[in-house]
């Protein structure tokens, strides 16, 4: 079975980091980029919630704590903002954290920083 997870709205999504990466270029601050990108998806009719909070669980025990992804689209997808040279081991270990909290599938980890253009890694649960 070689079906992708989720590929017509990776590919959707995808489309608007290259848009506002063409748009922007590299370099500007988490905060520019999140607010670019929302905007992009608005336009691009890609449902998307910001900083929507997610519950955690320790033991069965729901936390006082919450995780809140820089972005959730399709209520499938989270995506996590970076600007930075590259990824790093952390970066990576800290959306798969976010998807086995979440108890969702597919995660994008984005780099703005990345020159020239923006660098996705798909990440899979």
């Amino acid at each position: 079975m070689n079906d992708v997870l989720f590929k017509d709205e990776v590919f959707a999504i995808q489309g608007a980091i290259f848009e506002v990466n063409r748009e922007m270029g590299a370099c500007f601050l988490e905060a520019v980029y999140q607010e670019c990108l929302a905007r992009e998806f608005e336009l691009r009719k890609i449902p998307f919630f910001q900083h929507k909070s997610i519950g955690l669980i320790y033991k069965g025990e729901p936390l006082t704590q919450v995780y809140q992804p820089d972005f959730l689209c399709y209520d499938s997808i989270i995506l996590e903002l970076k600007v930075c040279q590259e990824f790093s081991s952390a970066h990576r270990a800290q959306i798969l954290n976010y998807l086995k909290a979440s108890k969702l599938r597919l995660g994008l980890l984005i780099n703005f920083g990345a020159h020239p253009k923006a660098q996705i890694e798909r990440f899979v649960l």
